[in-house]
């Protein structure tokens, strides 16, 4: 299971890191989660510099892939150049965006008509780009999800591993990450807001 976190200059270093780091807990099964960039580097929205793994065309031929926010995304989804790169497909590969991400989804005509997710500062440019936002930290349908607010990274990445993997492999590797102390209800919270999307092509 391969997946592209696509990562873009000015990106939310929680939205990029904590997707990455979860479903890199999968290793052992076989998944790989890398962080793909239109330059050989981006800056994230304070200042860290890192090498980018792959280039943005490896979300072509990804398993998954998961649109990172940031803050220069509205420039982003107004760049046409940059998004012809990309050529997904969601009968093949689970989709996921999250916050202003989800701007480049509707960019790219894969939200159709789904609710979607989103912060606040996104929420406008989607209501202007004509998609319905829910007051959610998480919808999705069928192979496309959307979440909103940084720390929702983490139902993004529970979703594709629920999906994927199966509950039991999502739940042992949330739990490693989880607070101690905590983990049990933590973990069992957390699969109760995805669960009702894995595997529902209807909602």
């Amino acid at each position: 299971m391969n997946i592209a976190i696509l990562t873009f200059d000015g990106f939310n270093e929680l939205d990029s890191f904590i997707a990455f780091g979860l479903l890199n807990r999968l290793t052992p099964q076989g998944w790989k989660a890398q962080i793909a960039s239109p330059t050989a580097q981006v800056t994230s929205m304070n200042g860290v510099t890192i090498h980018a793994q792959q280039p943005l065309e490896f979300a072509n031929r990804a398993d998954a892939v998961i649109f990172g926010s940031g803050i220069y995304t509205r420039a982003i989804a107004e760049n046409s150049s940059l998004l012809d790169r990309l050529q997904l497909d969601p009968l093949r590969q689970l989709i996921g965006a999250q916050c202003s991400g989800t701007l480049l989804l509707a960019r790219l005509g894969l939200l159709g008509d789904m609710p979607a997710c989103t912060d606040l500062s996104t929420k406008p440019w989607l209501v202007e780009a004509g998609v319905r936002v829910v007051d959610a930290p998480f919808h999705a349908r069928g192979p496309i999800a959307t979440a909103g607010g940084c720390l929702a990274s983490q139902y993004l990445a529970a979703w594709m591993m629920a999906s994927r993997a199966g509950f039991d492999a999502a739940a042992q590797a949330l739990h490693y990450a989880a607070p101690v102390g905590e983990k049990d209800a933590y973990v069992e919270r957390l699969l109760n807001v995805v669960r009702p999307f894995v595997n529902d092509s209807g909602r």
